[in-house]
């Protein structure tokens, strides 16, 4: 029998109603084996995700406040998954583990995981499977990284031992034995490290939209849905804004050539799009896959006479970036220009130490921090074959009247980067889309 691992985001286990619609997937395809669930994400508009809760009860339990005022809220939450779906589950006897857990100091990362950790044990027994620690098969080397050597081979033993299992994604256990968390969003990490261990035929990761769509739909009214997509364009499109899944998640199973299907709780009927190694992602006759964007970026503009002929020039600028452990995004060059576009976030509190630094080592004629920049990236296996994407994409957006900031295109040809003022995101965007997807 085919193997499928199947991750559900926190919107598709918010409360007992998305638990039901949950099983009925999992219990429509007996290929559907091994789970990774989220924690619970919001049930409503200004509701809140139980993983921000976890942070500030944790936050107020260092400040002083008493374990069961600050987890109140967070038991009620599941405790109306509990009493709604009439589990027979004590929720209770995990209190005292949750308690001295979260009094431990430097365990902010044990609080954030139990939202995952409480709801696949939820799960677990709603589904009549055995539920497996994360913290157990999943293994961080001392530097953060995965520990590969360690945790493929335990990952797989859950396959041998079990038939089907619950296993809660975004965390695991460090070199040092502490539960160590992967970055926001790192479920689909985790579903896909499983997928790849218990040798899964498929990595279904459930959400709630349809797929990966050509451009943000927040932003462009109905776009269309990808298909089919190579993990190297979602990982750019991921990258630059598309938020459907993690970049990161891609690593483990393209490596070993497992489709990911990006699949939507509350349309399990919708295709979704799958996610594929390049050599079998179609090339499309638009050339185009997708359009994503993102705003927060500054670029430091640099101007010096004969640039280009003075050997360490651009050495010595991003040294004063690796001083203060700023890495840049993009960095766009002339004969005598150079531009570093980097997160404003990084640099807006020590915006004039930088200019003072980058003048005492690299003694530019002129330096420019122009803030407020907004970066939008057309992606596309087929951009390498196909003449004149860059003159339709600089059109676009002179036809809709934007002035651009800065315009890089990646070495592989895969994308083209341009940047706008943060004020002409959204219209640049819907401008890049029709010339595109419309016409």
């Amino acid at each position: 029998m085919s193997i499928k691992v199947l991750k559900f985001g926190g919107s598709s286990l918010a409360d007992a109603a998305q638990f039901q619609k949950v099983a009925s997937i999992i219990h429509a395809d007996p290929e559907r084996r091994y789970v990774v669930p989220s924690a619970p994400g919001k049930r409503f508009s200004g509701d809140r995700k139980v993983t921000d809760m976890l942070y500030a009860c944790y936050d107020a339990i260092q400040g002083g406040a008493s374990f069961a005022e600050s987890f109140a809220d967070i038991r009620e939450r599941y405790f109306d998954i509990i009493r709604e779906l009439s589990l027979d589950f004590d929720f209770d006897a995990l209190i005292p583990d949750l308690e001295k857990g979260f009094a431990e100091p430097d365990a902010r990362d044990f609080a954030a995981s139990r939202g995952e950790f409480l709801n696949g044990q939820l799960l677990a027994a709603y589904l009549g499977i055995p539920f497996v620690d994360a913290a157990d098969v999943i293994f961080f080397r001392p530097d953060g990284r995965l520990d590969e050597e360690r945790t493929y081979p335990a990952v797989a033993e859950i396959a041998k031992k079990y038939e089907r299992a619950v296993i809660p994604g975004f965390y695991g256990r460090a070199a040092d034995g502490r539960v160590r968390t992967f970055s926001r969003g790192g479920s689909d990490i985790t579903g896909s490290i499983v997928a790849r261990g218990v040798g899964a035929d498929l990595y279904e990761n459930w959400t709630d939209v349809s797929g990966f769509f050509t451009a943000d739909p927040r932003i462009v009214t109905n776009p269309r849905v990808i298909e089919t997509i190579s993990f190297n364009e979602l990982r750019e499109l991921s990258y630059m804004g598309s938020v459907v899944l993690h970049e990161d998640a891609v690593f483990p199973v393209r490596t070993v050539g497992i489709p990911i299907n990006i699949k939507n709780t509350n349309a399990p009927e919708d295709a979704g799009t799958i996610i594929v190694d390049a050599s079998i992602a179609p090339v499309r006759a638009g050339r185009v896959t997708g359009i994503a964007g993102k705003r927060g970026f500054s670029i430091i503009t640099i101007e010096k006479d004969m640039m280009n002929s003075e050997v360490g020039f651009t050495r010595r600028v991003l040294s004063v970036l690796e001083k203060h452990n700023i890495s840049y995004e993009h960095l766009p060059t002339g004969i005598d220009t150079l531009g570093i576009v980097v997160r404003t976030e990084l640099i807006e509190k020590i915006s004039e130490t930088l200019v003072k630094e980058i003048y005492e080592a690299a003694a530019p004629d002129t330096i420019e921090i122009v803030p407020n920049i907004a970066l939008l990236a057309v992606v596309g296996r087929g951009m390498v074959r196909s003449k004149g994407i860059a003159a339709r994409l600089l059109t676009a957006i002179a036809g809709a009247d934007i002035n651009i900031r800065m315009i890089d295109q990646g070495s592989s040809e895969m994308n083209i980067i341009v940047g706008v003022d943060e004020a002409d995101f959204e219209r640049a965007m819907r401008g890049i889309y029709v010339e595109f997807f419309i016409q």
